[in-house]
């Protein structure tokens, strides 16, 4: 009988620790920027722990809410413009961002966009995953999403 008081006391210690972590844990809240495009039925970014993660962005103009005309170059420099403006949210910049995942609709545009993000980043690159896709939202050349580490 005596280990299995032992064990009951354990899990009910347990138990207790583990309910009282979670509910001082810090919860994940949202962020919004006026200068991104307005999001839809998500958040534009949200900061979980150390971290802020941000939703993928289109080369979608927050003022009129249509795509940028022009090539992939302009669309990368719009794209970019309204991560940085949620990453601004926390003050952070590229410089910041540890992980971008860039979703693009035609690889033959993948060098132009790579040039044009190459200049953009800080003097350490984040890690990268392009992936080619059949289509994206608006009929988009480009989608980008990033992860940046608050310090």
């Amino acid at each position: 009988m005596r280990p299995l008081v032992i064990a009951a006391a354990g899990c009910a210690l347990l138990g207790a620790g583990l309910a009282r972590s979670a509910s001082t844990a810090p919860k994940a809240r949202a962020v919004f920027s006026e200068k991104a495009p307005k999001p839809g039925p998500y958040s534009q970014g949200v900061v979980a722990g150390e971290f802020l993660f941000v939703a993928g962005m289109t080369p979608t103009d927050p003022a009129s809410g249509n795509l940028v005309p022009g090539g992939i170059e302009q669309a990368t420099e719009r794209v970019m413009d309204n991560l940085a403006a949620v990453l601004a949210t926390e003050n952070l910049t590229f410089a910041d961002v540890v992980k971008v995942t860039v979703y693009l609709a035609r690889a033959d545009d993948f060098a132009a966009m790579n040039a044009t993000y190459a200049k953009r980043l800080g003097e350490v690159k984040p890690v990268r995953t392009t992936i080619f896709v059949a289509g994206l939202p608006k009929g988009a050349s480009m989608e980008m999403d990033v992860i940046a580490l608050r310090r």
